[in-house]
């Protein structure tokens, strides 16, 4: 990606689809061009844990909320270390933010960072026409980097696809760093960071888990050597189609019989594990408004999400695996999706969406104390 940040509010812009469709509106953060598949989020707020979530790399996100920026930026929510989205499309930016912890505009940031954005399209016909074509590449183009539309439209498209990126190392931290628990330590937890969310590891910790964090690399040997009361694999973005080693590591935990809790693409991994395909969705599952059921309960939960691959486990049927009996425990009700896989015979289980909360509802915080429980059965 090549950026510059002059007259980022006034440029003109354009959003290329790699299937020729054109949208022209104005610049919105950095001036000049990014690339990236084109998804949309129906999350009416929480736009800065949105781009700050390592799930989100090499991805345009699309605000399906029609004004953005109202709450402006701050010091506090961003969910790891940067922003991660490649480029980002909204429809009315807000010209003033009013929040009394906004420190700067988001207009401001997405500058400081040099993330090239796009803005005064009507969003509403872009997520229409993803819904109804999919999730594709895509290219922002804006002040000088705006060329013919044919050599635009011939760039983008020459681009690499989402299917089949590894993307999860990118992200990752390199050094393991410890999150301390809060009061009274009562368990320790290894978690591969895949693309973690800083609020992750701090629900961990909030009930009395001190939170070791290690690169996506790392060794069982490393893993061990925290000496774990439970194994963690978080979220994290790509194909996980790609991820031998987290599944390589995934296995050995589940040889151990270590209790065992993935989100998101800690989902997808503990899936494969088990002898389960992968696939990619048309469009995705992005906001924080998704109802997802609980299988072993019947409740159902509004969940934030951020996927575009999923498990392709049978629904109907509890599973043979060479783990034992495993079935799945949670499912979309949108579109029958699998929204989360447990083991029968030793303590495993795993969720597609992000039950940290943030942004998003607390229906689903009581799957960390369903880990806790785990680690205090196998304590037992």
């Amino acid at each position: 990606m090549t950026t510059s940040t002059r007259g980022a509010t006034k440029a003109p812009a354009v959003l290329v689809l790699e299937d020729g469709r054109i949208f022209r509106g104005r610049a919105y953060g950095a001036v000049g061009e990014t690339f990236g598949e084109a998804v949309f989020s129906t999350g009416m707020t929480g736009y800065q844990e949105t781009l700050t979530d390592p799930s989100y790399a090499h991805q345009i996100v699309v605000a399906t909320a029609p004004q953005i920026g109202n709450t402006g930026w701050n010091d506090e929510d961003d969910e790891s270390r940067r922003i991660w989205v490649s480029g980002y499309v909204v429809r009315d930016p807000a010209r003033v933010p009013s929040n009394w912890r906004a420190k700067r505009s988001l207009d401001d940031e997405l500058v400081a960072q040099d993330v090239v954005g796009i803005c005064g399209i009507d969003t509403r016909a872009l997520t229409r026409h993803l819904r109804e074509r999919g999730s594709m590449r895509a290219g922002i183009f804006s002040g000088e980097a705006i060329a013919a539309e044919a050599e635009l439209v011939a760039r983008v498209q020459a681009q690499p696809h989402m299917k089949g990126a590894s993307l999860y190392e990118e992200v990752a931290t390199e050094e393991t760093y410890v999150v301390p628990a809060v009061g009274e330590k009562k368990f320790t937890v290894a978690a591969i960071d895949l693309g973690i969310k800083g609020m992750t590891p701090h629900r961990m910790a909030q009930r009395g888990i001190e939170v070791h964090v290690l690169p996506a690399t790392a060794s069982v040997d490393e893993v061990y050597a925290v000496e774990p009361d439970g194994v963690f694999f978080s979220n994290g973005p790509g194909d996980p189609a790609t991820a031998d080693g987290p599944v390589a590591l995934m296995t050995a935990v589940l040889e151990r019989k270590t209790p065992l809790f993935g989100i998101c693409f800690g989902n997808q991994i503990l899936g494969r594990a088990l002898g389960f395909g992968t696939y990619k969705l048309k469009y995705g599952h992005r906001g924080i408004n998704q109802p997802v059921q609980d299988r072993t309960t019947g409740k159902v939960e509004v969940t934030a999400h951020n996927h575009g691959f999923a498990v392709d486990a049978p629904l109907d049927k509890v599973s043979d695996t060479k783990f034992g009996r495993a079935e799945v425990s949670h499912v979309c009700l949108n579109d029958d999706v699998v929204e989360g896989l447990q083991l029968l015979d030793q303590p495993a289980f795993s969720v597609q969406y992000h039950p940290e909360a943030a942004a998003g509802p607390h229906d689903a915080a009581y799957l960390f104390d369903r880990f806790v429980s785990l680690m205090e059965g196998q304590r037992a």
